[in-house]
This record gives structure tokens, C-alpha cells and sequence, in this order.
């Protein structure tokens, strides 16, 4: 007799449970809500979360800044949601231990992290009998490189460690037990092409083909790029990937023969329109004292900062950025700061809100300034100028090492103090042709205090040099909060408009 399993599975929903686009007050097809209406609940069925739930989002802003237990209340969310497994993704660590385990306690579902310990609530594997008789095996695993981005305070008393040698030994344990199907929630994603299996990363942040490849789990979900995946198999393994802010779920449903064949199907199921009454009766009251204030004005620009596309602010310049910077330099004291730009920004209007400010820079960074020397400069604008390409037609374009397999806008930074000339049409790596402060080139022997934030400055996205610069000084409030108190302070405020960077091809 063909017995089934279905599984409906979210990840990186960032804080979206709501059917609501936090930039224009509005209502929206997404949300955890709206997802888990849609979801099936009966004996063969399993509702999975894929980790990165407690930010992201300017309602988890809120909850982290106003509500007396955070964690809880997402953990309530997720109970009503139905989840009944879930792992951890790289952001849930962003609010530290306290937080991180209220969440676990109150969201009513088995963590199984097996490459995480020292982490309350959290299991290895785990073994569930299906009301048909089916014998389901789990364990997940996440990201090594929490390590390199998360503030140490965060991760005191916790180990990270590979996942792939963990995931391996709770897969021999979950065989061991009897099951018959094996399932891997994995938060990272795909390390190589899948169409092609060519390589698009040599660092460890992402390991999903590697465990395809080296491990014969039955079913690998993974997440952390957000990527839409669906109906995927890479060396036996069937795999998929929803995409991020409860936009779409992925429905898996498997099928064992008795012979034990396995045959699955995926596919991305959007989270549509109609919202799951219980968590909506939860949100409602939270949501109206969260847009409330959202709303709040707290200060006044001289000019609305509003978004262009994502090339032309980084071939052209970007107010946004450069507000962002005038802030970083103000906190720091600095010589020069670099900021970057989220996916999604909403950008200022004249008279701000907290709304704008939480909705335009989305990360819970905080502020690190580093001694830096023109080497190190130029290194970093290398970097970013690799985000140009030319087509065909000798037309810039972004490259697709930012677009594939994730869309990396974020790895751009924008510089302000210094002002730099690039030349696209030159080779990546030696695209820099100048690098002036207060009208002169900078000299080879000269420091400078540089401030950027702290996931950068451990050097994420593809900036190795900067871990090993001096630390001047390290400043544990969040960025956000920066902005908020600057506005604040100076009430009207003269944005810079300097272009500081210039880039011809």
C-alpha cells in the first residue's frame, strides 16, 4: 500500500505574518498568515519553518523596541500558524539568547538544530509516525556563518559548527531508529547551479548541493538565498526553496510503494488572500500599535529621498546612502563611512516617520569603525565594482555574481569621505583610478578611521581584508536606532549631496 506525506514548508518570512506591505501601509498577499490558511492539517501532513522569522521586518522592529516579550509573541504567531518543526536561520540570533529562547518556548514546535548546542529548546533529530503508518526521520542544521556575522555577545555559550558532519550523524541516527523517509531542514541554500551544477560559491555559507552530494537524505529543504525552488533533485535528493517573506510555501507531498520507491513533488503555492482568523485575532491589536507608531513624524529633510533603480543609484549616486552616511559619521566621529542599500528600500519623504526609517534600513546592524589605508580602500572598491558589467552593446548592467543564485544589492557599498573614480571597461580587480580626500590623491602612507556596519565589517559579502584592519571603536547600538536619534536631534536636516563616487566605462 503507497502510503503519502505532505509537507507544507516556509522560510526566511523575515517577520512578514502579516498580509501587509509595511513601505506603502498597505494590504498584501503575503504573510505567515495567509500562508498557513492554505495549509493541510491531518495525520500524514507536516508544517515546516526553515528558520530567519525574528527580523526583518518594521513589525519585528517594533516588537523588539516596544513589546515586552518579543520572542513570545513571534512564538505565539508561529503556535497558531500550526508549525510543528522549524530550524534556525542566521537572523534569529540578531536579538540575542534571551529573545532566541522565549521564541522556541512559545512557538509550539520541535527545533532540530544538530549543528547548534548550548541553545535551549533545540533538538538534534527527530522521529514522528504518520497516521498511516509512516515512519518520517528529521534533523536540521543552519549556516555556519553565524559565527562570522553575529555580534559575539549573541552567541555566548552557543557553538556553531559544520553542518554537513552533523546533518551526516543525525542521519545515521535517524536510520538506526527505522525511518522510512529522511528529511534535512536546512537554513542555507545552493552552492552551485542547479541546471548546470556549476559552481557559484567556494565558501561555506551554503552547502546544500555539497549535502546532496555526500549525504542520502530523502528530502533537503532549504533556504537562506531566497530563492523560488520547487520540484528540484540533485543526486537523489529531492529539494526545494520558497521564497522569502511568506510570499509563497512550498507543498512537498512524497509517496513510498511498498517496494520503497519514493517519488515527490514540489510545488510553490502563493500565499493568496485569504488569512487564518486565529493568528489574524492574535496580530490585530498588535499591528494597529505598531502602525501607530510607524507613523509618528520625527523630523524633516530638506529633500525626499526617494528610491531609483539599484544601478542607477550605484552608477549615479544615492541621497539615501549618503543620509545613511552623514548619520554613521556623526555616531562615529570617522573620516569616512560606507553604508549599503537593502533589496527593497522605501526611501524618505520630506517629513519622516519611523516608517521610513525602519522600512529603508531593514538590518539590526550596529556601527564599527576600523583604521584603514588607501590599500584597503581600494580593496573595498574593487569589490563593489564588480557589481558592473557591461552588455553586449557596451551598456552598464549589474553583474550576475550579484543577481545568481541570490540577489546581493546589499553587497554594493556606498562610500562617503573620500571621493573615488572607477572605469568599468577595465578588468575587475583593477577598476580604481583614483582616490581624492579634500581635493588631493590620497597618499599610500595615510590612515583614515573608516565606519560601516558590523556584517560587513566582519568581512561579509566578499570583503576578507577588513576583519584584519584595527578596531577603533565598536558601538552596540543599532544602526536604525542611529538614524532615529540623529533625525531626531536636528529636527531639519541638510542632506549631503555629494557624488562620491564616479564611474565611467
Amino acid at each position: 500500500m503507497e502510503r503519502t506525506l505532505t509537507i507544507s514548508f516556509t522560510s526566511d518570512t523575515h517577520g512578514y505574518f502579516s498580509p501587509v506591505d509595511y513601505a506603502k501601509n498597505a494590504p498584501a498577499p503575503t504573510g505567515v498568515a495567509n500562508c498557513a490558511a492554505a495549509f493541510p492539517r491531518n495525520g500524514n501532513s507536516l508544517i515546516i519553518d526553515g528558520g530567519d522569522t525574528l527580523q526583518g521586518s518594521p513589525f519585528t522592529y517594533w516588537l523588539h523596541r516596544c513589546h515586552p516579550h518579543p520572542g513570545a509573541a513571534a512564538g505565539e504567531i508561529m503556535r497558531r500558524a500550526g508549525y510543528q518543526f522549524l530550524t534556525l536561520g542566521n537572523h534569529d540570533f540578531n536579538f540575542g539568547r534571551a529573545t532566541l529562547e522565549e521564541y522556541l518556548a512559545a512557538a509550539g514546535a520541535v527545533c532540530l538544530c544538530a549543528n547548534v548546542e548550548g541553545l535551549a529548546h533545540v533538538e538534534k533529530t527527530a522521529l514522528v509516525t504518520l497516521e498511516n503508518g509512516l515512519r518520517v526521520g528529521l534533523t536540521g542544521v543552519t549556516t555556519p556563518f553565524i559565527n562570522l556575522w553575529e555580534r559575539p555577545e549573541n552567541l555566548r555559550g552557543i557553538t556553531i559548527s559544520d553542518p554537513v558532519p552533523a546533518a551526516e550523524q543525525a542521519l545515521r541516527e535517524l536510520k538506526e531508529r527505522g525511518a522510512e523517509i529522511t528529511v534535512c531542514i536546512y537554513h542555507g541554500g545552493f552552492e552551485r547551479d542547479l541546471a548546470t551544477g556549476a559552481v557559484l560559491s567556494e565558501t561555506k555559507e551554503n552547502q546544500a548541493w555539497e549535502i546532496c552530494q555526500r549525504l542520502d537524505f530523502d528530502i533537503l529543504l532549504t533556504g537562506h538565498q531566497h530563492m523560488a525552488v520547487e520540484n528540484a533533485r540533485v543526486a537523489g535528493t529531492f529539494t526545494c526553496q520558497p521564497p522569502d517573506k511568506a510570499r509563497s510555501f512550498i507543498r512537498l507531498t512524497a509517496t513510498l510503494d511498498d517496494a520503497g520507491g519514493l517519488t515527490a513533488e514540489s510545488e510553490l503555492c502563493p500565499a493568496g488572500a485569504e488569512t487564518r482568523g486565529e493568528i489574524a485575532d492574535f496580530l490585530a491589536p498588535l499591528e494597529q500599535e505598531n502602525a501607530a507608531w510607524l507613523d509618528k513624524p520625527v523630523g524633516r529633510l530638506d529633500t525626499a529621498l526617494i528610491p531609483a533603480s539599484h544601478l542607477a543609484m550605484a552608477a549615479d549616486g544615492s541621497l539615501i546612502a549618503n543620509f545613511f552616511n552623514q548619520v554613521q559619521l556623526e555616531a562615529s566621529g570617522a573620516d569616512i563611512s560606507a553604508t549599503s542599500l537593502g533589496n527593497e528600500i522605501r526611501g524618505f519623504d520630506r517629513d519622516v516617520t519611523i516608517r521610513d526609517v525602519v522600512a529603508t534600513y531593514i538590518y539590526p546592524n550596529t556601527l564599527k569603525t576600523l583604521r584603514v589605508d588607501r590599500r584597503v580602500l581600494k580593496a573595498a572598491l574593487e569589490r563593489s565594482a564588480e557589481y558592473f558589467d557591461l552588455d553586449d552593446s557596451g551598456a552598464l548592467r549589474i553583474s550576475e555574481s550579484f543577481l545568481s543564485p541570490k540577489v546581493e544589492h546589499y553587497n554594493f557599498d556606498y562610500i562617503s569621505g573620500v571621493e573615488a573614480t572607477v572605469d568599468v571597461s577595465r578588468p575587475k580587480g583593477d577598476r580604481v583610478l583614483s582616490i581624492r580626500r579634500q581635493g588631493r590623491e590620497l597618499p599610500e602612507d595615510v590612515t583614515l578611521t573608516l565606519c560601516l556596519n558590523n556584517y560587513r565589517a566582519s568581512g561579509a559579502g566578499e570583503y576578507p581584508f577588513y576583519p584584519r584592519c584595527e578596531l577603533v571603536r565598536d558601538q552596540p547600538t543599532e544602526i536604525a536606532e542611529m538614524i532615529m536619534d540623529y533625525i531626531t536631534a536636528h529636527r531639519d536636516i541638510t542632506v549631503d549631496k555629494t557624488r562620491w563616487l564616479r564611474v565611467i566605462w
